[in-house]
């Protein structure tokens, strides 16, 4: 990752989160974290974040009210590769006229860019999807009430008399904090709650959780491993993963960044 987006990814977190440590930053980068601290030491030197032992704080503390977790556009670059093949089988799990459900997240996001010529009933919380499928696609699309969350680019809502109930899918593809035993994780109880809800208008539950995923951990769990039919990663996932997945009788596809990017290739050449 060059340098330029390494800045941009810590001045997004750090507004986002208001104290970000080099830690974290080095995992969401995938940069050691000498890379890291210089790169903090060059922002504090442009007065852009200050630099704090052991990690760097926000000049102007963020707003409240912001959801957990990290925002889009943080993680909209990380693992893009992996994301990106992950959504295309993904997308390939769906049949002409399917109806479904997409929730939130960089990870389904990517599911657009396969979705174009498809013509799908389309259900998301996630206005960032919503906008992609109605402005480059033909597809019918659905959102449910609520508030938007602009950091997370979602439309979220406490209430029960919104458009969920009324929406009913063979498939929920759904992003994830992190997969381990316990079941499915994710970092804010809103967004919880918002998938809770819809988890219950689909027949099938398909995880899509880069290999990542399965090194992270989060005090929420969305919902336990039995209630997934499907989970979606990359080549990298952990040897102790597979058979985590194997032994809760999930379906795992694994899908390969490099035999995606040689698909796309062939596309544009021809």
């Amino acid at each position: 990752m060059h340098e330029r987006e390494r800045h941009r990814i810590i001045l997004s977190a750090v507004q986002e989160k208001s104290v970000v440590t080099v830690q974290d930053i080095s995992e969401l980068t995938e940069a050691s974290e000498a890379t890291i601290r210089r790169d903090i030491a060059a922002l504090h030197v442009q007065g852009k974040i200050r630099r704090v032992r052991g990690g760097a704080e926000a000049v102007h503390p963020p707003q409240l009210g912001n959801l957990a977790g990290r925002p889009f556009r943080v993680s909209e670059s990380v693992n893009i590769d992996k994301k990106r093949a992950i959504a295309r089988q993904a997308v390939e799990l769906c049949d002409p006229g399917d109806a479904i459900i997409i929730n939130g997240g960089t990870t389904t996001f990517q599911m657009v860019h396969f979705m174009a010529a498809h013509r799908l009933q389309v259900m998301t919380n996630s206005f960032a999807i919503a906008e992609h499928l109605v402005k480059h696609s033909k597809n019918t699309v659905t959102v449910p009430g609520g508030a938007i969350y602009r950091e997370q680019s979602l439309i979220l809502s406490p209430f029960d008399n919104d458009a969920i109930r009324n929406f009913y899918a063979r498939r929920f593809f759904i992003g994830a904090q992190g997969v381990g035993p316990l079941g499915i994780m994710e970092a804010d109880a809103l967004i919880i709650q918002s998938e809770q809800k819809l988890m219950h208008q689909a027949d099938e539950l398909v995880v899509m959780a880069d290999s990542s995923k399965f090194h992270r951990r989060s005090s929420l769990i969305l919902c336990p491993l039995d209630r997934v039919s499907t989970i979606i990663t990359d080549d990298g996932i952990p040897e102790e993963a597979v058979r985590m997945i194997e032994n809760a009788g999930i379906r795992l596809i694994v899908a390969s960044p490099v035999t995606q990017a040689i698909k796309e290739d062939s596309s544009s050449v021809a």
